[in-house]
């Protein structure tokens, strides 16, 4: 396993800390097509996707890519999480990575 890169556990609000960085996010998909996805992240605001195949509404979605900007991520990897998911759980990680115990995951 490469870790010479690790991707940033993130959510909306966090996002615009690692611009140009390598990130990983949940989403849960609102809308897809033609490679860009709208989602809603686990602390409620809109994300948008690129670089995805279409996916279903509903579905929640783990993207790992490169924060374009405070809304986007540009997509390496994604894996369907299906349509149930404790989105709460997640964006509580998402804190704990961002903030005490940052060490532990960068």
């Amino acid at each position: 396993m490469d870790t010479s890169n690790p991707a940033a556990f993130v959510n909306a609000e966090l996002l615009r800390n690692y611009i140009g960085r390598k990130v990983r996010a949940v989403v849960q998909v609102t809308h897809s097509d033609a490679g860009v996805t709208t989602g809603k992240s686990t602390d409620d605001h809109q994300l948008i996707i690129k670089g995805l195949p279409q996916v279903p509404p509903m579905s929640y979605i783990e993207v790992i890519g490169i924060a374009e900007s405070n809304q986007s991520i540009r997509s390496e990897i994604w894996t369907n999480f299906g349509n149930s998911f404790d989105a709460h759980s997640y964006n509580q990680l998402c804190q704990l990575a961002n903030g005490e115990f940052k060490g532990l995951f960068l």
